[in-house]
């Protein structure tokens, strides 16, 4: 059976990846389709099941001979059947995944004013799932129309939000649709963006302790419910969950923070290695990209200036994905280097104690006493980090530990 991804400029996608972990005997690719051809390709086209993406969910309902009750009632479909008389078979599977998303995030709506953020197809869905589990107001927000953003004020008393719009996607994945600070009743914020891993406006809910959830739940979940579709056969919640850790295993960068010496480098290397991923050192990457040590870059442009260009670069590794990254000691001292850092990524702090920190070839360790140097930062480790690990004894014994805790943070 040879089904796939239909939409117009897809790039990359985790589609392929999720269906062949359910292992259910299907080939899938990716189908990019222009407007003018949609309709010669649903009706002529090699496939027996095709999940549909923007800016499609609603341009195929013409060419669908059947719908769902689902699928009729949001007026989307996302999952297409061809049957066995060729006829073409509409659903809607994002009803599924985000309900599912929604028990993930143990988040209630029922009788909560909601504000969703997009009026396209995954809206649709969402709407209707928070109609069924008992929501209260919803109000959609448009670019245009009776509510829009510049109307958001009038909402300051929204409890749940939620974005279905493409803004804080990868590559642009610093930019927010909306500033939190409007909305003083918030306990819930879910955005069905999963790349990044999170976005903006789910490490600002964060900051404020809210309750949030990012989009790749849904994408696993509707997928699977699809596979179904295909298939003719039940995913199990444990093919479900297997495939979400996988994903999540592929696709997050593990990045290791600690004081200079602390070892990120050598049990990086570690790590990387036990992982099979590629390893990234910071500092060398800087060093090579300014073309001095890090003593001389000090001694060029001062802790300022060093600190402007190691942000720099942050920036573009943060952007990354799958990678284990070692990052300089005093990449914690500027905040702003988090939520780039945090994006797409695992941040594990290594602890070392203080009279084992080499200082040779460490400009700020050569200069200032290590326990005040360490009672300044360690604030900043603790904020930065998901969690810690000891490098107390071997190098490899303290890698051990660091994928194991890694694991459990993608579990969680």
């Amino acid at each position: 059976m040879r089904c796939g991804l239909l939409g117009r400029r897809l790039g990359y996608s985790h589609s392929p990846a999720i269906h062949g972990g359910f292992g259910l005997g299907y080939s899938y690719e990716l189908f990019e389709v222009e407007p003018r051809h949609l309709g010669d390709f649903l009706a002529g086209g090699d496939f027996h099941g095709l999940n549909v993406t923007m800016p499609y969910k609603t341009a195929v309902l013409p060419f669908c001979d059947a719908l769902s009750p689902v699928a009729k009632s949001i007026g989307s479909v996302n999952t297409i059947l061809r049957r066995g008389d060729g006829s073409l078979f509409g659903d809607n599977t994002d009803a599924a995944g985000f309900r599912a998303m929604v028990e993930r995030s143990g988040i209630i709506v029922s009788g909560r004013k909601v504000l969703v953020l997009g009026s396209g197809g995954s809206s649709l869905a969402v709407r209707h799932v928070l109609g069924e589990l008992g929501a209260g107001e919803i109000v959609v927000i448009s670019r245009r129309g009776e509510s829009h953003y510049g109307t958001l004020r009038q909402h300051r008393d929204t409890e749940i939000l939620i974005n279905t719009t493409p803004v804080g996607m990868h590559p642009d994945s610093m930019r927010t649709p909306v500033n939190l600070e409007l909305f003083s009743h918030l306990v819930g914020v879910l955005d069905l963006i999963y790349n990044p891993a999170r976005t903006r406006l789910l490490m600002d809910a964060e900051a404020r302790d809210i309750p949030h959830l990012g989009g790749l739940p849904m994408l696993v979940a509707q997928a699977a419910r699809a596979a179904e579709v295909f298939s003719g056969q039940r995913v199990t919640a444990q093919a479900e969950a297997s495939v979400l850790f996988a994903l999540r295993r592929q696709t997050e960068n593990l990045i290791l923070v600690g004081m200079p010496g602390a070892g990120k480098t050598t049990i990086g290397q570690l790590v990387a290695e036990r992982l099979g991923r590629q390893f990234v050192d910071a500092d060398q990457l800087l060093e090579k990209a300014t073309g001095g040590t890090i003593p001389e870059l000090f001694e060029r442009v001062g802790e300022g200036g060093f600190r402007d260009w190691e942000t720099e670069l942050l920036t573009q590794l943060g952007r990354k994905s799958g990678k284990v990254i070692a990052t300089g000691g005093g990449c914690v001292t500027r905040l702003e280097n988090y939520p780039h850092l945090h994006q797409n990524g695992v941040i594990i702090c290594l602890e070392r104690a203080l009279s084992d920190l080499p200082r040779e070839g460490r400009p700020l360790s050569e200069q200032l006493d290590l326990k005040t140097m360490y009672a300044k930062r360690r604030p900043h480790y603790q904020h930065f980090a998901d969690r810690t690990v000891e490098n107390a004894g071997s190098p490899t014994r303290a890698a051990d530990r660091v994928v194991e805790v890694f694991y459990e943070v993608l579990g969680d």
